[in-house]
């Protein structure tokens, strides 16, 4: 794993600047603290820090083929790598390394864009074509791993992070109020866009071929999630069962390939536990790492130990309290270089911190909900359905009602689930998803924004991203939609974005198995009947683990790996939120109702109301505005 960068002079006569393509490399230097190398060639120039997962000692970047005229940099792991060289080395090539990085090199050379199709793995580069004259980039199917890209006045520009990119001094910080918009929707700002105007991501399972002093990047689609709205049972649903788990084996296999010491992260709930129960027929001794809560409904450390004692693994947990929180919160703000709402980061932060201190790989259960209908949400979609079929005024006496509900600020408590599920009444389907996952609705942003932001922004859409991916879909069925959505949305640029800055900025490299393009293509095309059968949310899955895990984590609930944030308002955070909500701040900035948002804290505090989500998100961007936007 590692952190790329690089610079494209649109004035071909101008030699890029070591001192500023060392200026981004550096910035990235937590996600590869093994080494450093660069290259510059004239107008373009490629920056690289290293972490050392395969091919020790000879894995250095740059890279380059026998005549010099291909070059790389390359952030991730190519999982089929073994079986690459070999098919490389039955067509005559000649490599000099054990590295799966020289692998794409020879790809590159035999088959240019088309390579993609061959590999299996997590990944973001950039080749320099020098015959061609042209930049190559692109980032794996399911976007494991980032990539952002920008063109400014004097350059073309790329980079693992938006960090680096800001380094370059034609780069500006300029805050896309559009962006700001989709952030309060979605708790993330979705590809391609970003918070900053003038720079984008790479969309998972796209390329760019940019030619030096265009001043336009265009983005090619090379694989999508392959849902059907109508899918078809045609083999028996033990058939379905036992490839699963063939699948699911041989993706977690090809991800234990290391020649670094791996481990696992081990919730107890079924996804990482079966990863858990499969890495352990692979490997002698597998060591697994849990993140504990000192609140009762968060902490699911009894599951995690039960399935640690199954399989025999070398255990290790730790804990997460609120003032390991507070300390925590400004540490990862100098990593989260856009805002991201997600509380669960915290966890997956120190979760990552001291998984990095005994091993530099680990395996994780990403995916595993938005595959198989895992989130509550799918049945709430189905339940929803029922509830708009009563009458106008039944409808309205029972919103009355369920709004006199005693707050509570435990996990997923009942208030909690019951008003999240009327927040999505009234709107597509589609909408509705986004209402239950993420924070501000339209009307509540039009209370929140200033005057002169909503009337900058009123007639945007910040919905245009999912009617996007409807249309692309093609998917006709609510569910399906949902599943695409999820995956689309959610899973790309809020689960798996958290999952790699906080991993790496620890230095620590996370595989998914479950993110495997075989094994997602293979969920993506099961009937919808085997992920969400009634309100059984991952049947198939359950059923496949069975024969494998104890019946009781089959069994159990949902928590998910959340963080209690409703209680932390009130306690050692209180101040925090309101020194960075409170009034003459907001009024200074400018962006939001200091009154509104007056409102909303002192609803939480008086337990009116269970406002987490919200509060949470305008902290997260308060805390990332201050730490970002206005930095040299």
């Amino acid at each position: 794993m590692c952190g790329i960068c690089g610079i494209a002079n649109l004035d071909r006569a101008s030699r890029v600047s070591e001192e500023t393509l060392v200026s981004m490399r550096n910035v990235l230097g937590h996600r590869g603290p093994d080494g450093q190398g660069m290259s510059v060639q004239g107008f373009v120039g490629l920056g690289h820090t290293r972490l050392s997962i395969i091919d020790l000692a000879a894995g250095a970047q740059p890279m380059h083929n026998e005549d010099s005229r291909v070059w790389i940099v390359f952030n991730g792991e190519i999982y089929n790598y073994v079986e690459l060289r070999k098919e490389l080395a039955g067509r005559g090539h000649t490599l000099a390394t054990e590295s799966d990085t020289e692998v794409l090199v020879h790809l590159y050379e035999d088959h240019g864009e088309r390579m993609l199709e061959k590999l299996n793995g997590m990944f973001a580069f950039c080749i320099w074509d020098s015959d061609r004259q042209i930049l190559f980039l692109a980032r794996d199917r399911m976007g494991k791993k980032p990539l952002y890209v920008a063109v400014t006045d004097t350059a073309f520009l790329f980079a693992s992070e938006v960090k680096a990119i800001l380094q370059h001094p034609s780069a500006r910080r300029d805050l896309n109020l559009l962006s700001l918009s989709k952030y309060l929707t979605f708790e993330y700002v979705p590809a391609p866009h970003t918070i900053f105007r003038g720079i984008q991501k790479l969309k998972p399972g796209h390329f760019v071929t940019y030619q030096p002093g265009s001043r336009e990047v265009v983005q090619r689609k090379y694989w999508d999630i392959p849902l059907s709205s109508e899918p078809l049972a045609l083999k028996a649903e033990s058939e379905y069962r036992d490839e699963l788990v063939d699948l699911l084996e041989d993706a977690v296999r090809l991800r234990l390939r290391s020649d670094v010491p791996v481990g696992v992260f081990l919730s107890g709930g079924i996804d990482s536990s079966l990863i858990t129960a499969l890495a352990s027929r692979h490997s002698d001794q597998v060591n697994s790492f849990t993140v504990g809560f000192h609140e009762h409904s968060f902490d699911e450390t009894r599951y995690a130990r039960q399935v640690a004692d199954r399989f025999h693994t070398t255990h290790h947990e730790d804990v997460l309290d609120v003032a390991k929180a507070h300390t925590l919160l400004p540490t990862i703000l100098n990593y989260l270089d856009e805002p991201l709402a997600d509380a669960s980061i915290l966890p997956t932060f120190l979760l990552s911190r001291f998984t990095a201190q005994r091993v530099k790989v680990a395996l994780g259960g990403d995916g595993g909900d938005e595959l198989f209908a895992g989130y509550p949400i799918y049945q709430a979609l189905k339940l929803i359905n029922y509830y708009n079929i009563f009458p106008r005024e039944l409808r309205a006496l029972i919103h009355r009602l369920v709004g006199r509900l005693p707050v509570s600020h435990r996990n997923i408590s009942f208030d909690f689930k019951i008003k999240q599920l009327l927040r999505g009444a009234g709107v597509s389907p589609e909408i509705m998803l986004f209402h239950w996952l993420g924070s501000f609705t339209e009307s509540e942003k039009r209370q929140l924004l200033s005057p002169e932001v909503w009337a900058t922004i009123r007639h945007d859409n910040a919905f245009e991203d999912v009617a996007n991916y409807v249309r692309e879909s093609n998917l006709h069925t609510n569910l399906e939609r949902a599943f695409y959505l999820s995956m689309k949305l959610y899973l790309q640029d809020d689960i798996l974005v958290k999952v790699d800055r906080a991993s790496m900025a620890n230095s620590l490299e996370v595989r998914a198995p479950f993110l495997d393009h075989r094994f997602v293509e293979f969920a993506a095309r099961l009937p919808t009947v085997y992920k969400l059968n009634r309100l059984t949310t991952k049947y198939i899955l359950k059923e496949a683990a069975r024969a494998i895990l104890p019946r009781e984590i089959i069994r159990r609930g949902k928590k998910g790996f959340g963080a209690p944030v409703a209680q932390w308002i009130h306690g050692e955070l209180r101040e925090m939120f309101q020194d960075y909500l409170g009034e003459a701040r907001l009024r200074r900035q400018g962006l939001f109702d200091p009154l509104f948002v007056q409102g909303l804290l002192g609803d939480h505090l008086a337990y009116r109301r269970d406002n987490r989500k919200l509060l949470w998100t305008l902290l997260i961007f308060q805390l990332w505005q201050e730490r970002w936007c206005h930095a040299g």
